[in-house]
């Protein structure tokens, strides 16, 4: 399998709490529902699409914790996304989960590289990575994430936590396409490629 990430960002590189003002509290971020400020049709088309796709779904502890109290309350057939996320397989990266309540989910720790590597030789399509930031810088570094999507929208946040940190390792990213949607958010679809 392929393995994915989805992020949604700010221009200035904020991933935290995009979806509601109460999503995402931590460290007094009070700015959540950014992501929300340019609604757009054709970007939740493409959301719901993308994780329709996924054969499987990798979680930091974090968000499979949020989405589980949320996706995985909804019950089938009221929403494209929960449906996707209630029936396909789900990989929490975690060192203190032990009793993931929300089928059907697998706890990885451990050796992660190892268990993550195992996960993309198995045969399919993809594994996607949603949110879970710290998560996808790990991969990142780790040479594990095929393919990156970005969607940023148009808006500076001026706090919270970022995608990328102020300091980090060199990552260069190939852009293989990207698109624009019609309230001005904009998806570019990288692959690392070294630095």
């Amino acid at each position: 399998m392929r393995l994915t990430s989805t992020t949604r960002v700010s221009l200035d590189g904020v991933m935290q709490g995009p979806g509601g003002p109460q999503e995402d509290l931590r460290g007094g971020f009070e700015r959540g529902g950014w992501g929300m400020a340019h609604p757009d049709g054709e970007v939740r088309e493409f959301i719901a699409d993308l994780y329709a796709s996924a054969d499987g779904f990798l979680f930091g502890r974090w968000t499979y914790e949020l989405f589980a109290g949320y996706w995985g309350a909804m019950q089938a057939g009221s929403h494209a996304i929960a449906d996707s996320l209630n029936t396909r397989p789900k990989y929490v990266v975690s060192a203190t989960l032990s009793d993931p309540r929300w089928a059907p989910s697998t706890v990885l720790s451990g050796d992660l590289a190892a268990a993550i590597g195992e996960l993309k030789a198995r045969p399919g399509g993809e594994l996607q990575v949603h949110g879970s930031g710290r998560l996808v810088r790990w991969l990142l570094e780790n040479g594990l994430i095929d393919e990156m999507n970005l969607l940023i929208v148009p808006v500076v946040v001026g706090q919270g936590v970022r995608l990328f940190p102020e300091s980090g390792p060199c990552t260069a990213l190939e852009l293989l396409h990207s698109r624009s949607f019609p309230q001005g958010t904009t998806l570019a679809v990288l692959r690392p490629a070294g630095c």
